[in-house]
């Protein structure tokens, strides 16, 4: 197997979970789609919805289906407050969960918000050969997950392995 030297620009959506923003005041939206187009990945879709578990469930599950959709990042609904559902959406929805991105997730996190990382119920997994990745809402934290995990799993020049060099084996 020869090592992937070429970036290969992926097409990922974008969910925002929230009852307050709109796509006009979703920073932590704004931020995910600056930051992967500048990586040099496409959006292939945008939503913003509320805080509701079967809307949650029914956008994500019609993006794994969708076989142009290779990732989708969802901000929002990861706390513990009654209205924070996200978890419960969509972990039904994977096939393979991916604790190590919740573990380092709230590891690094430690580092820049101290035990209140312990909070977090960030997660992620893969679905119908999408990765989906779950992030709370804060702009901060979204700028975190990208740019210390998720941006280098999704670039297969990564090494000594990533996400993306992956893809062509999630169907076998």
């Amino acid at each position: 197997m020869t090592a992937q030297t070429e970036f290969r620009p992926l097409s990922l959506c974008l969910l925002t979970v929230s009852d307050t923003r709109t796509l006009e005041t979703d920073s932590s939206g704004d931020y995910l789609a600056q930051a992967l187009a500048a990586a040099g990945h496409r959006l292939h879709q945008r939503r913003v919805i509320k805080d509701d578990k079967y809307r949650i469930r029914a956008v994500v599950a019609e993006w794994i289906a969708d076989e142009a959709v290779h990732g989708i990042l969802v901000s929002g609904g990861t706390g513990f407050t009654g209205r924070d559902t996200t978890p419960e959406a969509v972990e039904p929805l994977l096939d393979k969960l991916m604790p190590g991105f919740g573990e380092l997730f709230r590891a690094v996190s430690f580092e820049e918000i101290g035990t209140s990382s312990l909070q977090s119920r960030a997660f992620a997994g893969l679905a119908n050969n999408s990765f989906v990745f779950c992030l709370p809402g804060s702009t901060s934290a979204c700028r975190t997950a990208w740019e210390k995990l998720i941006q280098p799993q999704l670039d297969a020049r990564t090494r000594p392995c990533n996400l993306a060099g992956l893809m062509p084996r999630l169907r076998e």
